[in-house]
């Protein structure tokens, strides 16, 4: 796991393969908090369950921070598989 004192807002966090997967908002405890933008809230109300909140992705799963990104120890894809919802940890 890479230090997480290095992950500042608005870091963009992507996964192996170099895929956005949100914007860092702040980490909390072992959790990165992303954006709300980057959580589906652009999404029309009522047509998703996603829209509206702050996800969070594991601090386990970043393998790398420099520059400003993120990097992360799955694709994109999976990365948004292990996204855990505001409610949960």
């Amino acid at each position: 796991m890479a230090d997480a004192s290095a992950i500042q807002e608005h870091m963009e966090v992507i996964g192996a393969d170099g895929v956005h997967v949100g914007t860092v908002d702040k980490v909390e405890g072992d959790r990165i908090k992303l954006t709300k933008k980057d959580s589906g809230a652009e999404v029309v109300e009522g047509e998703g369950s996603h829209s509206g909140h702050h996800h969070y992705i594991s601090l386990g799963l970043v393998a790398d921070v420099e520059g400003d990104q993120v990097r992360l120890s799955a694709t994109g894809a999976n990365a948004v598989l292990f996204e855990e919802e505001e409610n949960e940890g």
